[in-house]
């Protein structure tokens, strides 16, 4: 296997000697396969080595990216949020990789979902390359639909399917929720709004990006969807960001969640669960939550380009995705024989393939304001689901703050 350094440590900002450092978060049967990949292309490639270097969880890794730039020994590749690279665009240890991946033909960056390569870009210059893309769909219990004998649900649920189901699966008596949705105030918390606010035909900002869009007829739907879901029904399981919705899932103790292919390998053998596309108002819009691979130094690219191509070409990809149950990242993917394979080993994934398709046609804005605009709308999101605040009321207070935040002050 190839080299897995055990912490963050080690990296060139250009691979001397041709070594090509790449820092990444991967664990257990994610950092097994690309070790594995990585190998193959080591005895391959004696001139063009690749070190994988763990870099404590992907939590972390712009914070020790960053770090390493102060030090003066970045890796050479770092796996990263697609939401810090509005961070690391600005600083130049990042490289630009626009004319790399746009006039590769042999790469095909057209062939890439929309969603990966919108993460990957910044005003319009490419600062990484996907390394993940995944989205949101509906997960449900069928043992539990069959039980309060409700239809499972369909490419057209509405938003009023989906809460007339939630109500009838929960027994809050018996600590039994219909949904889960995650109540921290943080990002994990703000992007399941800012699909139902898309489904209902809203924006999260305006079309120049100046001002907040949120505080809209579509927005305070969605803020009075989660009020009345959470408030009224009592049929929601709030989560303070433990992560224990999947536990009361494969407990029986919820019946859907609004989750991505992440959560699938955690559920029990036992479990006979269901994906389906988001319920929708005006559309089945879902979110998709991209990483890429982000290359530092003077020499990064011409180091880390041709391990990065191959390492993410259709089928090495497609090697990846079947040994980790990761969505495929490109078009082409799909047509490979090996597809077949994938869906047979993972058949909850069709659906989030479908998605990226069909219903993921917004995407969370590349700005350096996002983090605030995320807070502030986080703790409206949260204020409203422990029925603190009305959604019209919490809606203004976060738009305010957010045209603050726009306008520099």
């Amino acid at each position: 296997m190839a080299a897995l350094t055990a912490a963050c440590g080690g990296g060139s900002g250009g691979s001397a000697g041709g070594k090509v450092t790449v820092w990444h978060g991967y664990t257990d049967h994610e950092a097994e396969a690309l070790g594995k990949l990585a190998s193959r292309w080591n005895s391959a490639h004696p001139e063009q080595q690749v070190e994988l270097v763990f870099n404590g969880g992907n939590d972390g890794a712009l914070q020790k990216t960053l770090a390493s730039f102060v030090s003066g020994n970045p890796p050479t590749v770092a796996y990263e949020f697609g939401s810090s690279l509005n961070g690391l665009a600005a600083r130049p240890q990042t490289q630009d990789l626009s004319s790399t991946v746009r006039d590769d033909k042999d790469f095909g960056w057209d062939d890439l979902f929309a969603a990966g390569r919108d993460a990957a870009t910044v005003d319009g210059k490419v600062y990484g390359v996907p390394a993940l893309v995944d989205n949101l769909s509906l997960v449900y219990n069928k043992k539990l639909f069959d039980e309060v004998g409700v239809a499972y649900p369909t490419e057209s649920w509405t938003w009023e399917d989906f809460r007339a189901a939630a109500v009838k699966l929960a027994k809050p008596e018996d600590n039994r929720y219909g949904w889960a949705y995650v109540n921290d105030g943080s990002e994990d918390t703000v992007w399941r709004f800012l699909a139902l606010l898309w489904q209902a035909g809203g924006d999260l900002l305006s079309p120049d990006g100046k001002k907040a869009a949120f505080d809209s007829d579509a927005g305070r739907q969605a803020m009075q969807l989660l009020h009345d879901m959470a408030v009224v029904d009592k049929s929601v399981y709030l989560d303070t960001g433990d992560q224990q919705y999947v536990n009361l899932f494969n407990s029986a103790r919820i019946g859907m969640l609004w989750t991505g292919p992440w959560d699938l390998g955690s559920i029990n053998e036992d479990v006979s669960y269901g994906v389906q596309f988001l319920p929708g108002k005006v559309t089945h819009a879902t979110i998709a939550g991209p990483d890429v691979f982000s290359v530092f130094g003077d020499s990064g690219k011409a180091d880390a380009w041709p391990f990065l191509k191959w390492l993410l070409s259709a089928e090495i990809h497609l090697e990846f995705a079947l040994d980790t149950g990761h969505l495929p990242i490109r078009q082409s993917e799909l047509s490979l024989p090996k597809y077949a394979e994938f869906l047979e080993k993972f058949p909850g994934n069709k659906v989030f393939v479908d998605n990226l398709a069909k219903n993921v046609s917004k995407a969370r804005p590349n700005i350096a304001e996002y983090p605030k605009i995320s807070q502030a709308l986080g703790t409206a999101v949260q204020s409203v689901l422990l029925g603190k605040e009305e959604g019209a009321a919490a809606l203004a207070a976060a738009r305010a703050e957010v045209d603050e935040i726009l306008a520099g002050s």
